[in-house]
């Protein structure tokens, strides 16, 4: 903590603060929060750049069914413009689990990220991803993008190990359970006699 606050010339408490705001990735050791030398040189050139260059932002806010609560939408959109500091460019709305890696409002926002955009800013961090917002914000940081999430988690290491052991249930229980749907809906067919291979016709 106190290292990588040198490096960036500024408090350790407000370094700390950020990475409780969720704008620099960083780890559990023990009782200890460690960040990355990358992560830091890349904070770094941002805050130089960051001088210069607009604070354009880009809202994603997402839901988990296919149908329906768009009230939930829209209270995630209002509450992301009322707290916005920056110019809005764009509201990105996906409809879908966030265990899902192929989503067409995530693929947009990465798309957005390499095209001038300067913020990327969610509600809270699983709106965008259950798994692998780590990876995400690294990558936003190569081009100079920056991940905001207004409500930050603030679990302990333990609670962070168990939400992610949690996730994994849920995943593969998702999966699962598609699996053996599919397979049912196939026997369904292959009974009824309209699935091709299903019986001969006598």
């Amino acid at each position: 903590m106190s290292k990588a606050a040198k490096c960036l010339g500024i408090h350790p408490m407000t370094r700390r603060q950020w990475a409780v705001d969720g704008k620099i990735p960083f780890m559990w050791v023990g009782r200890e929060r460690r960040f990355s030398s990358v992560d830091v040189e890349n904070m770094k050139r941002g805050s130089a750049s960051s001088i210069s260059r607009p604070r354009r932002e880009v809202l994603y806010v997402r839901v988990s069914g296919s149908s329906g609560q768009e009230s939930s939408l829209a209270a995630q959109e209002e509450e992301l413009r009322a707290t916005s500091t920056g110019e809005v460019v764009k509201v990105v709305k996906d409809r879908g689990s966030g265990l899902r890696e192929n989503r067409p409002g995530l693929n947009r926002v990465l798309a957005m990220v390499s095209d001038g955009v300067s913020v990327v800013r969610v509600t809270h961090e699983d709106r965008l991803a259950r798994f692998g917002v780590g990876w995400l914000k690294q990558l936003f940081a190569v081009y100079g993008v920056t991940l905001e999430v207004l409500h930050p988690k603030k679990s302990g290491g333990r609670d962070e190990l168990l939400e992610d052991d949690v996730s994994l249930v849920t995943t593969f229980a998702g999966r699962l359970y598609g699996m053996r749907s599919a397979q049912a809906r196939k026997r369904l067919l292959a009974e009824s006699g309209q699935c091709a291979g299903g019986g001969d016709a006598g």
